[in-house]
């Protein structure tokens, strides 16, 4: 874990190195300051040299400007190596999670890479500066101060070193105890964000149907649950304060007593005594802060192996060694193919033994009840999933053996669930070619029949879509999704029910388009509807992740019981149309 995220530092190692020796350097200049204070005190005030008072009060503003130039070199190196840091772990994070296949974005919910990519990245951000500036400067100036204490006075030194000791197995059980607190509060920070994410998304049907209070109630209980974590985790950290304060003023009341007794025996001087008190400020200060730096530690521990378990996480699906680049057409075999969505093999088969031909140019609709598996199967194709057994074949060489980015530009799908972003129309249109020119974007807006209705907007294809496409309506964001998915110029075709918010004239006129402008294109089409698939060459007829049927729509009818009961439904009486008996 450390590993992979100290690996992110990348080329901010420089301000990262310069900040702890910046650090060390500004402890000495502190550590410095100390002994002249004293010298100053014994050999200029009782000695009544003023010169001796000026010309070390010199070299005190010089090392006092000396240890300021260092601190603030440090700040500057510090936030420049801490921000760095958190840049490169995004960025680390989101590459990764653009190779994610469907099966690792399983793994991680959405909210979780959310809260992974900001809370815990902006804590991890906040101890690696705090790492830098204190996790150096404490201890070093806990040693240096140490050290000039001893060189004074071994036996009063020696009141530090206790309270050292003492305050460091205190820290250490405190941060063990709290350690499990902070690890499960992130936890709550993913279903909290869920909780907003999932409202948000769905704010027209909260609205609709009058559960704002349920939805604030939801929220209000995931916060809570955060609230409590951190009550329990700072309960156990404030016990750090008291103790911290004790120590202090124990050492300083011990240290001014013993230290006067030696003043009058003459075992010590008075400057050595202000000294000694003033290091034994600066070390359980440094103490201090190092317990903050251990509870700043303590808390990004979780956050540091969420975030590691994201750039760590092996994308489920990867390129051969040698892949294959060209794609030579749009026949797609599926040959005795098993699929299940937990690659160990535990769980139920999704698809089981599944095998079907299809040749380049071929209209083929996939058709059955709901559960069917049909979108799982279409989804093999452009290998979005691996299969667990057999294999799946197109243009002759099995999906694996491919480039995934050539085959996936081959295979263009319009997925179920639509997804236009924000921009203009143009800018949506382009997600399916870059390089595309006006006029192929306006021809493949003709295809879908979506030009009839940006043609009514006021700024036409400039017109903006806002986040989620939720300023047009289901059929037009259908429309879109299908005019982007042509701009690829695919092999194969892929609609995944993909026109069940459109009338069904406007689906009659987008399937005619097909046949007569993309006909060398190979087109599955998965529609409820019997009149999307019905004048396809051939119909795939799912069930319970099998193939049920696969034949011409006049021979399923004739042969196959699921596609005519799902035929009649339709077609017979209070259905689409009119039953025609001879049909």
């Amino acid at each position: 874990m450390v590993g992979t995220i100290a690996k992110q530092i990348k080329e901010y190692k420089a301000p990262a190195i310069a900040t702890p020796c910046m650090m060390i350097g500004e402890v000495v200049a502190e550590m410095t300051i100390p002994v002249l204070m004293g010298r100053i005190v014994d050999e200029g005030i009782y000695g009544g040299s003023m010169d001796f008072i000026v010309h070390t009060g010199i070299i005190m503003l010089a090392v006092a400007l000396l240890g300021l130039l260092c601190g603030v070199g440090g700040a500057v190196f510090g936030a420049k190596a801490s921000t760095g840091l958190a840049k490169n772990l995004r960025k680390a994070m989101n590459d990764n999670i653009q190779r994610f296949s469907f099966s690792n974005i399983d793994h991680f919910s959405t909210s979780s890479l959310v809260t992974r990519l900001t809370t815990d990245t902006t804590n991890i951000q906040n101890a690696f500066q705090m790492i830098l500036w204190m996790a150096m400067r404490a201890p070093a100036s806990i040693i240096v101060a140490m050290i000039m204490a001893f060189s004074i006075s071994a036996r009063l030194s020696s009141v530090y070193l206790f309270a050292v000791i003492v305050l460091g197995v205190v820290i250490f059980f405190v941060s063990r105890s709290t350690m499990k607190y902070f690890k499960a509060v992130f936890e709550k920070y993913d279903a909290l964000n869920a909780s907003v994410q999932e409202n948000v998304n769905a704010i027209r049907v909260v609205k609709a149907y009058v559960r704002e209070d349920y939805e604030i109630g939801k929220f209000r209980k995931a916060a809570m649950n955060i609230y409590l974590m951190f009550l329990q985790a700072e309960l156990r950290m404030a016990v750090m304060g008291p103790v911290m304060q004790a120590a202090v003023y124990s050492s300083i009341l011990t240290i001014s007593w013993l230290g006067a007794k030696m003043i009058v025996t003459s075992e010590l001087t008075t400057g050595s005594l202000m000294s000694l008190l003033t290091y034994c400020m600066n070390i359980l200060m440094s103490l201090m802060m190092l317990t903050f730096v251990i509870v700043m530690i303590t808390m990004s521990a979780a956050s540091a192996r969420r975030i590691a378990e994201v750039i760590e996480e092996e994308p489920g699906l990867k390129n051969p060694e040698n892949p294959v680049e060209e794609i030579p057409d749009g026949s797609v075999v599926f040959d005795h193919v098993d699929f299940r969505y937990n690659v160990k093999g535990e769980g139920e088969a999704v698809l089981k033994d599944v095998n079907f031909s299809v040749k380049s140019g071929e209209s083929i609709g996939v058709i059955g009840a709901t559960g069917s598996a049909k979108s799982t199967l279409v989804s093999l194709i452009s290998r979005l999933y691996d299969v667990t057994g057999g294999s799946v074949m197109v243009g002759g060489r099995d999906v694996r053996e491919y480039d995934m980015t050539a085959l996936r530009d081959a295979v263009s799908v319009v997925l179920q669930k639509n997804v236009l972003f924000s921009g203009t129309i143009y800018d949506n249109l382009r997600w399916g070619d870059k390089d595309a020119t006006d006029g192929e974007c306006r021809r493949a807006c003709d295809l879908a029949c979506a030009s009839e209705f940006i043609e009514k907007m006021p700024d036409g294809y400039n017109t903006m879509i806002s986040q989620g496409g939720t300023n047009v309506s289901g059929g037009q964001k259908q429309r879109l999704c299908i005019a982007r998915a042509l701009l690829k110029k695919p092999k194969i075709l892929i609609l995944d029910d993909s026109t069940s918010a459109v009338d069904t004239a406007t689906d009659a006129k987008i399937r005619q388009a097909f046949r007569e402008e993309i006909p060398d294109t190979t087109k599955f089409i998965i529609a409820q509807r019997v009149s999307s698939v019905e004048d396809c060459d051939r119909i795939i007829v799912m069930n319970d992740g099998r193939i049920d049927g696969f034949d011409t729509p006049e021979n399923l009818l004739k042969t196959n019981t699921i596609y005519r009961e799902i035929y009649d439904s339709q077609k017979g009486i209070g259905g689409d149309g009119d039953f025609d008996e001879k049909k």
